[in-house]
């Protein structure tokens, strides 16, 4: 038996649901503007994500996103091999991962995995993050902000806080909580952009069998 194998068994044991669905509603300041499903199938080896994004009400003219994520599950999160990211009207974007890259796994993510790998891997103090959205490659500062009770219309989780370091206060804010009660399912992100804009995003419903 390979050191893989044993290994596998662990993984799961302490990582997110083998198949999970997560519904958020995603609201601008404060307004509904879409509907966006997550979806994870891993079997502690290799690991698929799916998004599927739906725009509400004048948002709806924007047509559907999905954006996909598939690669393997390993010791300290996810290591992508392929992520795609298809939207009504625009050219579809891709971005590939060498398997036999000894680059690190936090510093060859995309920008669906980059979340969930901290679901199979939290960060005890700050990390640094690579991620690929097909056509750029950005590095961003995360690090614990203690644990946080937090209600949402999915239930009551004890979450672990994650907040993206800014070396200027003008900069893009970015916080996500983790529901450590449930395999560290990423819950709710909050993004607020440079002129204000509050972008939130928050789980309403979880489906795992």
């Amino acid at each position: 038996m390979c050191s893989s194998d044993l290994l596998a068994p662990a993984l799961a044991a302490a990582a997110p649901p083998q198949r999970v669905e997560i519904a958020f509603e995603l609201a601008r300041n404060g307004s509904a503007v879409a509907e966006v499903s997550q979806r994870l199938e891993h079997d502690g080896r290799s690991y698929r994500l799916q998004e599927t994004w739906r725009g509400k009400g004048i948002y709806a003219l924007r047509g559907e996103a999905v954006r996909t994520s598939a690669g393997a599950v390993v010791a300290d999160g996810l290591r992508p091999a392929i992520y795609e990211d298809r939207r009504s009207g625009r050219d579809a974007l891709q971005a590939s991962f060498d398997p036999a890259s000894k680059a690190p796994t936090l510093q060859r993510q995309d920008r669906l995995s980059f979340l969930w790998t901290f679901a199979f891997a939290p960060p005890k103090d700050l990390v640094s993050v690579g991620v690929n959205d097909g056509k750029h490659v950005a590095t961003y500062a995360y690090q614990p902000a203690g644990r946080e009770r937090l209600k949402t219309p999915a239930g009551e989780f004890d979450t672990l806080k994650l907040v993206k370091r800014r070396n200027d206060p003008q900069e893009r804010a970015t916080e996500l909580w983790l529901a450590a009660d449930r395999g560290n399912l990423p819950v709710k992100l909050v993004i607020v952009e440079k002129d204000g804009t509050r972008i939130e995003q928050v789980a309403v419903r979880i489906a795992a069998p």
